[in-house]
């Protein structure tokens, strides 16, 4: 378990932007105080050391969105909780610059793909997630994933294979594929690289889990 951590998070340097680590780890001290919590009794029940949550309750580091997730847990609030009112206009709209949104990454797998997530939901319940996802390494392979609510794929650039239970569909640019997110899902075969598609995970009412297939990088 310590090893993954490890893997999964990085200090934040002078070079790096740090107001979401300090918003998150604001988020996270004031729930843990609302709740009578000490950093050791989140730390256990998160399964990380204290002197790891330390750091991430302090925005020393930048952690993945697993391991932010397991801290939502033992607080007993959603992941989107700990986002919520981050950079957010007075407007409650959200502006994303190309190439600006949060970098993300499936946990466990290898360089060659990118992952940006392009909103940030600020309500108390997760609704929705847009990603940008890049794949550029044509021998990576992936496992299935398996979340709550549905999701849709839009390609823009590259020829994909995308395994959707135990139908197979050839996505090209201009295409999309709509299906439930419980049916086990996976890219199959990168035809065609650089593949890029815009993949959108719609949360229902009843799913407050927040579960998301990605980690930050």
């Amino acid at each position: 378990m310590t090893s993954d951590l490890k893997k999964n998070v990085v200090p934040i340097t002078e070079t790096e932007s740090k107001p979401l680590g300090k918003h998150l780890g604001n988020v996270i001290k004031e729930v843990r105080k609302q709740h009578g919590l000490t950093i050791a009794d989140v730390a256990e029940r998160a399964n990380i050391s204290v002197g790891m949550f330390s750091k991430i309750e302090n925005g020393h580091v930048s952690t993945s969105l697993e391991t932010l997730e397991q801290v939502a847990n033992a607080l007993g609030v959603t992941l989107s909780r700990l986002f919520r009112d981050y950079n957010a206009p007075s407007g409650n709209a959200q502006f994303v610059k190309k190439g600006h949104g949060m970098e993300v990454v499936r946990r466990g797998t290898k360089l060659g793909h990118t992952y940006h997530l392009l909103a940030y939901d600020q309500g108390p319940q997760k609704t929705f997630e847009p990603f940008l996802i890049t794949l550029e390494d044509q021998a990576e392979e992936f496992p299935p994933f398996e979340h709550g609510g549905t999701e849709f794929i839009h390609m823009l650039e590259g020829v994909l294979e995308y395994k959707v239970g135990l139908e197979t569909f050839l996505l090209e640019p201009g295409d999309s594929l709509t299906f439930r997110g419980d049916q086990p899902h996976q890219p199959a075969n990168l035809i065609e690289v650089p593949i890029r598609f815009l993949a959108i995970i719609h949360h229902d009412p009843v799913d407050h889990s927040g579960g998301s297939e990605w980690t930050q990088s």
